[in-house]
């Protein structure tokens, strides 16, 4: 139980220092405008799954992800100088389309509600 509790504790610090390192350290123009959803750990707290989305740009999407790919080493270097774990996770990253999916149903009840006024 302790152990889930940190590992949460660990992704919400993960995802803080991921997220300032991909708008503040990668010099990597591919990457901007990415947000930093949410990080998974692995109990042993040593592999990361950072989920992240891109709003309004889907032609980018690959792209995007090859500039986060490239920048896994910078991501970890400064994961690592900024948070005292003993081991800085491998991260590996993964686009999330909720936030895609939540503005398309958005929109197809709006387009029901105006319909039926």
């Amino acid at each position: 139980m302790g152990s889930s509790r940190r590992s949460d504790r660990v992704g919400g610090q993960l995802r803080e220092e991921i997220s300032r390192a991909v708008q503040r350290v990668v010099k990597d123009p591919r990457v901007r405008g990415v947000t930093v959803i949410d990080v998974e750990l692995t109990s042993d707290l040593r592999y990361a799954r950072v989920y992240y989305s891109l709003i309004g740009e889907d032609q980018r999407r690959e792209e995007v992800h090859e500039g986060l790919q490239s920048a896994r080493g910078v991501i970890r270097r400064e994961v690592g100088r900024n948070l005292q774990l003993r081991y800085v996770p491998d991260i590996e990253f993964f686009f999330d389309d909720s936030l895609g999916h939540a503005d398309h149903i958005e929109g197809l009840l709006r387009q029901i509600r105006d319909s039926e006024t």
